[in-house]
């Protein structure tokens, strides 16, 4: 049986997509399959992996498209960090390589579900692999909310943008905005303000069986999902997240650890750390 490998590329750059057709020349010449990925979801008994040419946008272009599917992804990086991305663009026949043998690990990443309920009744519920972005709307010059986790209230501030987030999202905009670096393999949500003012408006870490509401006390928001969907949150709208029911799988071609990704994505200093060490 013909074994298939859908591709799916940024598709507002030459070079890149270029570089996707040269892909999908190398994964049949594998003796593989390779089948161009459009918008919508995939058929996840047809696929045996995604290989997304792009960067950590593309890739979370990707992850919509597999969400609710055990079919991994698998990023080649033509971003400029590319922390979800697994491989560079140097290493092409190495990856096609490990395609071909099926060298891969699978890494299992916590996706957060997002539930926002209106104050005239109406409701909406989406997900994300990142993050949550809870920014004030076009009109609002900050948003008041009110902080609870498992329903208790905890505290109350003015800010411009509440962030929850996963482990895979504390790299990215929560990191950004003075959140922690949340390994992988915990499993956690993390809550970080930005531009608060407040004197307690400091980040925080909630366990997985955790509740997370932000009550809009004053200005209208929009819940931004991984940057690629909205909904709408009027003034008097509860937005709560919890863990999603659904995880998002990622190839790896590689056992380095996530120390080591950090310090390779990030250029970390790391000259000295042994010094004076004998082993």
């Amino acid at each position: 049986m013909t074994r298939t490998i859908g591709v799916l590329s940024h598709d507002r750059h030459d070079k890149i997509i270029e570089s996707a057709r040269e892909v999908v020349k190398l994964i049949e010449n594998a003796g593989l399959n390779a089948r161009w990925l459009p918008e919508g979801p995939v058929d996840q008994t047809e696929l045996e992996l995604v290989v997304v040419i792009g960067g950590d946008g593309t890739i979370l272009r990707a992850v919509e498209s597999c969400y609710e599917t055990e079919v991994p992804i698998l990023g080649i990086n033509y971003g400029r960090v590319g922390f979800l991305a697994e491989a560079e663009p140097s290493g092409l026949p190495d990856v096609i390589n490990s395609i071909k043998n099926r060298d891969w690990t699978v890494d299992s990443r916590m996706t957060v579900r997002v539930q926002v309920e209106r104050r005239d009744g109406s409701y909406e519920e989406s997900w994300a692999l990142n993050e949550a972005s809870i920014e004030k709307g076009p009109q609002a010059r900050m948003i008041e909310t009110d902080i609870g986790v498992d329903k208790r209230p905890l505290s109350s501030f003015k800010c411009d943008t509440v962030l929850v987030s996963t482990p895979t999202g504390s790299t990215a905009y929560s990191f950004s905005a003075g959140g922690p670096v949340v390994w992988p393999n915990v499993e956690a949500m993390v809550l970080t303000p930005v531009a608060a003012h407040a004197l307690f408006a400091r980040p925080l870490v909630v366990g997985p069986e955790s509740e997370l509401t932000v009550d809009m006390r004053a200005e209208d928001a929009v819940v931004w999902l991984d940057g690629r969907r909205t909904i709408d949150a009027p003034e008097g709208s509860r937005i709560t997240v919890t863990r999603g029911e659904h995880r998002v799988l990622l190839a790896r071609l590689n056992d380095t650890p996530f120390s080591g990704r950090l310090v390779r994505k990030f250029n970390l200093p790391v000259n000295g750390w042994c010094r004076g060490r004998n082993d």
